[in-house]
């Protein structure tokens, strides 16, 4: 069995409270489907891209830490599920139920 990313991408205006009750709801029921189906090893969502912080590593050895993302985008990760299943194309169709259920685009991909 592999384990997969399944990383959701909100736009980078995006507002956790202004999603709509049939999206929450949609996003429970995949939650409790992978639950059933054995599949889901930890879910979480994340704060804004304005609260990470990056961190970059120095040639003096130093680490320097600023405020927000370390890549600018449109978009940006917003939350994400670990998967374990054994095939790419039953990682590609988890990945296709968060897209319908998120109503954003998603990115599945293999650990090593």
């Amino acid at each position: 069995m592999t384990q997969y990313l399944v990383a959701i991408h909100h736009p980078d205006d995006f507002d956790p409270s202004m999603e709509s009750e049939a999206t929450i709801r949609d996003i429970q029921a995949l939650n409790v489907e992978m639950k059933a189906a054995g599949v889901r090893l930890f879910a979480g969502g994340l704060q804004s891209a304005a609260s990470a912080r990056s961190l970059r590593p120095q040639p003096n050895g130093e680490v320097h830490v600023t405020d927000g993302p370390y890549i600018e985008a449109k978009e940006h990760v917003g939350g994400f599920w670990i998967l374990e299943v054994g095939t790419p194309e039953e990682a590609l169709e988890w990945g296709r139920k968060a897209a319908i259920a998120c109503r954003v685009p998603v990115e599945v991909r293999a650990f090593h």
